[in-house]
């Protein structure tokens, strides 16, 4: 199971392992406060795509194309098959900074991984 959350949210026993899947590091939150197994950053758009999109709801259509595009990149392959494990054991909750709980990279991220669960179920 894939579940996506805020990271300022407070951490849950139901959110099993957590995952920061940002580029950046969340602005104010102390790395003692993160409560994550791991920091995908890799998994995270672009810093240019990042750049691009820049949280402009008109561009949310071609952002999630272009970060798929990214997401299958090969050298990407292992963290995604590393994430695909955790969802088929228990859940994986891919954590997020953004304010924008509906557009942002982490939406993206778990409905690519999810396609990828349904495909192979």
């Amino acid at each position: 199971m894939l579940k996506v959350k805020r990271v300022y949210e407070k951490p849950s026993p139901a959110d099993g392992e957590r995952f920061l899947v940002d580029r950046l590091w969340p602005q104010g939150l102390k790395k003692e406060d993160a409560h994550f197994q791991a920091w995908l950053k890799d998994l995270a758009p672009s810093t240019d795509l990042r750049r691009w999109f820049s949280y402009e709801p008109q561009r949310w259509e071609e952002f999630q194309h272009r970060y798929v595009k990214e997401l299958e990149d090969p050298e990407k392959a292992a963290q995604i098959q590393a994430l695909l494990e955790k969802a088929r054991q228990g859940t994986a909750t891919l954590l997020f900074a953004a304010k924008d709980e509906k557009k942002n990279n982490a939406i993206v991220l778990k409905r690519y991984l999810e396609q990828r669960l349904n495909s192979f179920a």
